[in-house]
């Protein structure tokens, strides 16, 4: 019942008109870890002001984090807010169903990431580089199971990245003790290289990313770095509609050359290859 209802707002969401508080709202994305690497869609509105505030809501067809599926290959409802003021300071929250959780026997319930994260994002001078730092905070409600060498989920990172014109470098550290349900996480980091490449004036935008996590790690069962260390690369395109509608898909993969880590869920392997569909609606 609580799937269908979200549904129904999703699909009453996608059918709203946009709206907008300033004359340039900000990024739109289907993950606060990824600012920065889908393209602005918001609509502009006819007065200016010293900030702006934008919703997203989306329907995927799975949710992918890092190349990992957070869903079993199940259907996702993301959403989120974004307040962003003109002096460069952002701050929001965002939220998804997931199942991992209980796919890997951390948790016997737990269906829903809430990520909290602000920052402040800006150019130098006129040179057209951009740069963007800020802290996100991982909130996974539930019930945990005490097992040997896992820890509570929710996770701490800073983050920073620089951007120039449609190509953006990011790293993400992690500074909480434990790292997504793994104990003694601290210091792992993920770098990342996106870029979102316009495809003339068709409104269609391709999307390409590479990235890697190095983990840093020891629980009671010894050093884990192997297990959860991998690269991961998405290739997809974009298409964004004038009323705040986007489309499009992706593939990704991983390549995780220890499968100790991630192949032990009782979905299956999280980090195989997978094609992911979407429709989001910025308003």
């Amino acid at each position: 019942m609580r799937k269908s209802l979200l549904s129904i707002a999703v699909l009453s969401a996608l059918s709203m008109p946009a709206v907008s508080f300033a004359e340039e709202a900000p990024e739109a994305h289907s993950h606060p870890a990824e600012k920065g690497t889908a393209p602005a869609t918001a609509p502009a509105s006819e007065s200016a002001s010293v900030y702006t505030i934008a919703y997203n809501v989306g329907l995927y067809s799975q949710y992918i984090f890092r190349g990992l599926t957070q869903t079993a290959e199940k259907p996702a409802i993301q959403g989120g807010v974004d307040y962003s003021h003109a002096s460069g300071f952002y701050a929001g929250a965002w939220a998804s169903n997931v199942s991992w959780l209980e796919d890997g026997g951390y948790y016997s319930s737990s269906s829903l990431e809430l990520d909290l994260y602000g920052g402040f994002r800006n150019t130098i001078g006129e040179t057209g580089l951009g740069y963007d730092v800020g802290l996100l905070q991982y909130i996974y409600p539930g019930d945990r199971i005490s097992v040997a060498g896992a820890a509570k989920a929710e996770t701490t990172e800073v983050y920073g990245a620089l951007s120039y014109k449609w190509l953006q470098g990011k790293v993400s550290y992690v500074v909480s003790k434990d790292a997504f349900g793994n104990e003694d996480g601290q210091g792992t980091y993920y770098a990342e290289l996106n870029a979102n490449i316009p495809v003339a004036d068709t409104g269609m935008t391709a999307n390409l990313h590479i990235g890697r996590q190095e983990y840093d790690g020891q629980n009671v069962l010894g050093k884990n770095d192997d297990n959860y260390t991998y690269t991961d690369w998405k290739i997809g395109a974009t298409k964004a509609f004038s009323n705040g509608v986007n489309v499009g898909g992706y593939y990704t993969n991983v390549d995780a050359k220890n499968k100790l880590g991630y192949a032990a869920y009782a979905g299956g392997p999280i980090d195989d290859s997978q094609f992911t569909v979407f429709v989001q609606k910025t308003f």
